[in-house]
């Protein structure tokens, strides 16, 4: 169900702000320059043991403007809505481009993209969560914990749900205007026993408070299923370091797509933008239609319009339309994401929408759409992947993770890790981490579930940029086979 967009945004003097800013771009000589408002609200509920812990609900609210000024780019915000702010941000925004003209190199344009007039776009949800009183969101979480606290293996429940609705206003010199609203919610739950503990790992979701009530995930099963899994968890013996052939649940697959693919074929950093922060990878653009990033089972999908994905927009924050394109084709790199200037910098005809900022007091940069693994048409199910293992450890849920400067080499690790002998799963195994080379990981992938074992989970506190922004993706896959992989025991 679509939303209406939140009452005390539309209320804002938009296109005042707009027009005021925009005019004033234009009249100091601005080629582009474009104008965001942005009310960003956030509310969180923590309980331990299921009492309440900490809570918050802010409210962030602020207009930019960034324009194309005599051989530079230059961004500026405000924090105060009003049409002088606009005309002052407008000001200082020039004045930035004006000084940074040269610095970086010639000048990169954007690419063109074509014009948007008074579009409104919302994304689903039947129940808006940050609506939702604290007290509801409290009950909840404390009927979760106790729950769990009943177990015998259970001693601790920390627990929580965070959820976000961001509204934007994006208006350009060339004329388009853009109002949009969209809403994600994440629900966590730790559970902790003697020697052990577990998180839960249903995902983050662009979904409403419905979500919680089972609309996209099944918390009723995760919450009974807990308990066992942390006592046998608790009880695990240490995995035997060496090669074995891995099984990983899509709960688990989703963060190494993001950490060796998402970020690896981001173009900013193949350009070396992130150099400094967040390094660079070994995807180059010359290296476009050529690169073998895995076998011939793995073709991966960029979108920004999947339905109730934390990266679906209507348009990003520069214009662009949501889109969807390949990033690797049947093993190899066909695809890069892109905003409007990176584009601009390999010739390309037009972005893939990848520009978001994370508040009106941050400048655009290329972040990732949801990026996803496509299921083998007609593939098998998870326990027909697990039956074809002689030797292996199947892997569930997130757990940390390690990958160098160039996205070459990686180590992670898991919620749960259950070993495989001669095709059947004998109990769980503790302290187990893999490590891999990008594409030595990929290439080894051998067996692909079918559409049944594919789910969607992901990450709504991804990191880039500097200063630091926040950013949200999904990652779909199915369960996945991988020959002999190198395990240790950290």
């Amino acid at each position: 169900m679509a939303q209406r967009v939140d009452e005390a945004f539309a209320a804002l003097p938009l296109g005042k702000l707009a027009e005021a800013g925009l005019t004033r771009a234009r009249r100091l000589g601005a080629a582009r320059a474009a104008v965001r408002v942005e009310r960003v609200r956030t509310v969180e509920s923590v309980t331990h043991n299921g009492k309440p812990r900490a809570g918050r609900d802010e409210t962030e609210v602020g207009l930019s403007v960034r324009v194309a000024c005599g051989g530079g780019w230059g961004f500026a915000a405000a924090g105060t809505l009003t049409a002088e702010s606009a005309v002052r941000t407008a000001e200082r925004a020039v004045a930035v481009a004006g000084a940074c003209a040269g610095l970086s190199g010639p000048f990169v344009d954007q690419v063109d993209e074509p014009v948007y007039r008074d579009v409104v776009w919302t994304s689903d949800c039947t129940i808006n969560p940050v609506g939702v009183p604290e007290a509801e969101r409290v009950a909840v979480l404390g009927d979760w914990s106790a729950r769990l606290l009943g177990a015998p293996a259970v001693e601790q429940v920390l627990a929580k749900v965070v959820a976000t609705q961001e509204n934007k206003f994006y208006a350009d010199l060339a004329g388009t205007v853009i109002t949009q609203q969209r809403v994600r919610i994440h629900p966590q739950l730790v559970v902790s026993g003697a020697r052990a503990n577990l998180r839960t790992v249903g995902p983050p979701a662009a979904r409403g408070w419905e979500y919680l009530s089972g609309a996209g995930w099944d918390w009723e099963r995760e919450l009974a299923e807990l308990p066992g899994q942390l006592g046998e968890k608790t009880g695990a013996a240490p995995v035997e370091p060496g090669e074995y052939d891995l099984v990983l649940d899509p709960s688990h697959l989703w963060l190494t797509i993001h950490e060796s693919v998402g970020h690896a074929t981001e173009l900013d950093r193949a350009l070396g933008h992130e150099i400094s922060y967040a390094g660079t990878t070994f995807a180059t653009p010359g290296r476009l239609g050529t690169l073998r990033f895995g076998s011939a089972l793995m073709n991966v999908t960029a979108d920004r319009t999947a339905p109730h994905a934390l990266a679906t927009v209507g348009f990003d924050d520069e214009g662009v339309a949501a889109q969807r394109w390949n990033l690797v084709e049947d093993g190899v790199l066909t695809g890069f994401q892109l905003d409007r200037r990176t584009a601009g910098a390999i010739g390309a005809p037009r972005s893939t929408g990848c520009a978001f900022a994370e508040s009106a007091g941050h400048v655009p940069l290329p972040r990732m759409p949801n990026v996803s693994l496509r299921p083998l048409p007609g593939g098998p199910t998870t326990q027909e992947l697990i039956a074809g293992v002689e030797r292996g450890i199947y892997l569930a849920g997130s757990g940390s993770f390690s990958i160098d400067a160039r996205r070459k080499f990686f180590q992670f690790t898991a919620q749960r890790a259950h070993r495989i002998h001669r095709g059947r799963i004998t109990g769980q195994v503790g302290r187990v981490a893999y490590q891999a080379g990008t594409t030595g990981f990929w290439g080894a992938l051998d067996g692909l579930g079918g559409e049944r074992t594919y789910q969607t989970f992901g990450a709504d506190l991804c990191g880039k940029g500097q200063p630091v922004q926040i950013a949200a993706a999904s990652h779909g896959c199915p369960s996945a086979l991988f020959r002999r992989i190198r395990v240790v025991n950290p």
